[in-house]
């Protein structure tokens, strides 16, 4: 399943001008969403634009994933709707009905890598047709006529016990080709919300909207660019190529071995005794594995899995955190989405380049089977 991104930019615009290359807290304003997109799951981005000056912008941003489309006149127009032009998208291109299309917002800048990869991942594990973004708005509605429409006046909630309305956002909407081709429409069939903060309900429409989004992105974001890195409460581990030297060994009565090394065993036994449930996990269903696991004590050994993203989301649920709250550190292919997802993500120096290439990854000194799981477990633990 590909996953494609879609942003429409255009020229015109009548309350700011180009506002979309506009500098917005030092980049163009498309840059924000674009940085976001490029560093997450996301596998093509499409800028749908009928500007030059657009075009130059976005391609000197230097972004592998991005592509440009030249939309048409008639659909880069004040009255031409944004269906429109994903429509036009599509009928010229042959991506398979199930391919996932993420129609994103160049006018919501606040949209984070973890907001997408966080959505694609509910959307898929829930088995949602269409998903659009909203925000949890607490205040109280009333209509023309003097009736309230969420609340009892004559019970007043305090607000930390008000449950608030949903309110979209238009940060980013998700749907298959399929249904888009099908339906006409961002959204349809059964809709899901995913819940992003409530500083993100603000759109860049109106020149005052881009004074108070200016604030709101240095206070919640700029100022977060060098965050600390979220509470760890699991620690995973794989096994082939990170405990161990990736090498495999036979005796003279082929029996089959494996090179551990006792630092990594220290360092998950520190991680433990720190409170911080540890674990393996690995596509493989050897003897060896199991034995190892169990003579380190781990909380957690999972083998033969086909997914190991699948399995660590639904431990999360169990365990109620977030995949933010997980250390994982792997260095081959099937490693690549949990990799990219976890909130603290390492491998060792002889994994595999596309893994080394993943947004933010720590990539370490030492060599797996050589103490890169003890290097990785003692910056968790400083």
């Amino acid at each position: 399943m590909k996953k494609i991104a879609f942003i429409p930019v255009r020229c015109g615009s009548k309350s700011i001008s180009l506002k979309n290359i506009k500098l917005f807290c030092g980049k163009p304003l498309v840059y924000w969403n674009l940085k976001a997109l490029q560093d997450s799951i996301i596998d093509e981005i499409i800028v749908a634009t009928d500007c030059e000056k657009i075009v130059n912008t976005v391609l000197s941003f230097n972004f592998d994933k991005v592509k440009i489309y030249n939309r048409s006149v008639e659909n880069a127009s004040d009255t031409a709707s944004t269906e429109a032009v994903m429509l036009e998208y599509l009928e010229k291109t042959d991506y398979f009905d199930d391919d996932l299309f993420i129609l994103a917002q160049a006018t919501s800048p606040f949209t984070q890598t973890e907001h997408f990869n966080e959505a694609i991942m509910q959307f898929l594990q829930k088995k949602y047709d269409s998903m659009l973004t909203c925000v949890r708005i607490k205040r109280f509605f009333w209509n023309e006529n003097g009736n309230s429409k969420n609340y009892d006046y004559q019970n007043r909630p305090r607000r930390q016990e008000f449950s608030g309305e949903l309110m979209e956002n238009g940060a980013f909407y998700i749907n298959s080709i399929k249904n888009i081709k099908k339906y006409k429409n961002r959204l349809s069939g059964k809709i899901g919300i995913y819940e992003m903060p409530e500083y993100t309900s603000l759109e860049i429409d109106e020149p005052h909207d881009w004074v108070i989004a200016e604030n709101l992105m240095k206070h919640y974001i700029l100022s977060n660019e060098n965050p600390k890195k979220a509470e760890i409460k699991l620690f995973l581990t794989d096994v082939d190529g990170t405990l161990t030297d990736a090498g495999m060994y036979y005796s003279e009565n082929g029996d089959e071995l494996k090179k551990f090394s006792t630092y990594d065993g220290m360092g998950l036994n520190l991680l433990s005794k720190k409170g911080i449930k540890t674990g393996i996990i690995t596509a493989e269903t050897r003897e060896l594995n199991r034995r190892r696991a169990e003579k380190l004590k781990l909380d957690y050994y999972f083998y033969g899995e086909s997914s190991k993203l699948e399995t660590v989301t639904k431990l999360c649920n169990k365990l109620q955190i977030s995949l933010k709250n997980v250390a994982y550190i792997g260095d081959d292919i099937n490693d690549l989405e949990l990799l990219s997802l976890v909130g603290f993500a390492a491998c060792p120096a002889n994994a595999m380049q596309k893994i080394k290439n993943i947004p933010n990854i720590l990539i370490l000194n030492k060599k797996g089977g050589e103490g890169a799981v003890r290097e990785f477990a003692d910056m968790i633990l400083e």
